[in-house]
């Protein structure tokens, strides 16, 4: 069984969780092509990402920081890091 080694509740099995994918701020009053290219396009080079896993038995969303290469979790992001502010 695949753990999940989650810095806040410990290893849970992968099961658990929902992966929502890379955090990325969305471009603002961006044209089509600049919108497309961040909706549909991805470096998709192995790295550490920031990215967003729901855990459904607690109700808990947790961002953390995941190396693609060795699939490890390398930190968890306090959510008041990612956020960003919506243009009026």
């Amino acid at each position: 069984m695949k753990l999940l080694d989650c810095p806040v509740i410990g290893k849970r099995p992968i099961s658990e969780f929902d992966y929502m994918g890379e955090i990325r701020i969305p471009p603002v009053d961006a044209d089509e092509k600049t919108w497309s290219e961040y909706v549909f396009n991805r470096k998709g080079a192995p790295c550490s990402l920031r990215e967003a896993w729901y855990h459904r038995p607690t109700g808990r969303w947790y961002v953390v920081v995941r190396n693609t290469v060795t699939d490890e979790i390398e930190a968890h992001v306090d959510i008041s890091e990612v956020q960003y502010e919506l243009p009026a």
